[in-house]
């Protein structure tokens, strides 16, 4: 199992720099605490959910702060992208980073994203479709937009480093057919059952429509907040889980008017004291077919010392005792190189 962190960069208040400064430092502590990957989240309108509407120039200054941890979006917008012009970022970014690159795409969701953009929001999953055929031409360094023209600088091994964020079994079935990763979210929508009980049939179902030469690859998504005890990790979580399941609520997704119970229960939230998420956790119906676990602390907003703090109990406890071991520690900052090389 490789461990993750997710951030959707959000902060409290306006003050844009100091918000970016800490994203920036979750994942210089991740890297230093063995972390496998890093992944942010793109948002073009805070009530989506985070304040990172360009993912990429973030991820190209997270790699010049870090020297192994690997870097990638959950998701990246696909629809609202153009195909060829995103894979020329992607590629940039994995040549500066030294080949530390996944790509997570999907379809988002939210209508006023997609009139921003002058896109059809009904046509979500078939733009998703073309763009991303397209795309995949683009990274694999075949013409791609017109005759004659490839991408710069060339990509390389991008084969098993895409991935697809679904919310069905169909879609599952359609991200195992394109040879795609598999990204599953923290929480489901418009069920009632348990996340992990919604999740698991449409992890079964990917793996069973696996054809691809290789092993495939789930990353699972999920909300944990370790701190000293419940009570501690509420203090910190509990009003912006509950402020965020009532804006799900307003939008159809979540019940109306939830209890802070209930928001957790929705979230599918893992807090409190380390050995307790550890009982969840080794509880979790996903986690078992899962290759990747990828923690967040999303939609909570805690302070970046409790956020800090979390990461470390995360790689030090939580992590170790379900079966992972953290990567070799290296510098921070990378030596300066005399020239660019892929992993």
């Amino acid at each position: 199992m490789r461990l993750g962190f997710l951030t959707h960069v959000q902060g409290h208040g306006d003050d844009w720099v100091r918000t970016y400064r800490n994203a920036q430092d979750l994942f210089v502590a991740a890297d230093e605490l063995g972390f496998d990957i890093g992944w942010v989240a793109q948002h073009h309108v805070p009530d989506g959910g985070g304040g990172l509407s360009s993912p990429w120039p973030f991820l190209a200054h997270a790699a010049a702060r870090t020297s192994r941890i690997r870097l990638g979006t959950a998701i990246t917008i696909l629809p609202l992208e153009d195909p060829v012009r995103l894979a020329e970022d992607v590629s940039v970014v994995d040549t500066l980073s030294g080949g530390r690159v996944e790509l997570g795409v999907g379809s988002g969701a939210s209508e006023l994203e997609y009139a921003a953009f002058g896109r059809d929001v009904s046509r979500k999953r078939e733009l998703t479709t073309e763009h991303l055929a397209v795309l995949r031409t683009a990274l694999a360094n075949e013409e791609a937009g017109t005759e004659g023209f490839t991408i710069q600088p060339p990509a390389t091994g991008f084969t098993d480093r895409i991935w697809q964020g679904v919310f069905s079994g169909p879609g599952a079935e359609y991200a195992a057919a394109a040879g795609s990763n598999l990204l599953l979210n923290r929480a489901t929508y418009g069920y009632d059952a348990p996340t992990d009980e919604v999740q698991r049939p449409w992890a079964d179902t990917y793996l069973a429509a696996w054809q691809t030469p290789r092993e495939p690859r789930i990353g699972l998504s999920r909300f944990v907040f370790p701190a000293a005890d419940r009570r501690t990790a509420l203090a910190q979580i509990g009003d912006d889980v509950q402020r965020a399941a009532h804006r799900f609520g307003e939008r159809g997704a979540f019940p109306p008017n939830l209890d802070l119970d209930g928001a957790l229960r929705r979230f599918h939230a893992f807090y409190g004291h380390p050995d307790e998420i550890i009982a969840e956790l080794r509880r979790e119906r996903v986690l078992p077919v899962a290759t990747d676990l990828i923690t967040q602390f999303n939609p909570a907003v805690p302070d970046h010392d409790a956020a800090i703090r979390a990461l470390e109990l995360i790689a030090t406890e939580i992590a170790p005792a379900l079966g992972w071991r953290p990567a070799t520690q290296s510098a921070t900052r990378p030596e300066p190189q005399p020239e660019l090389r892929g992993a």
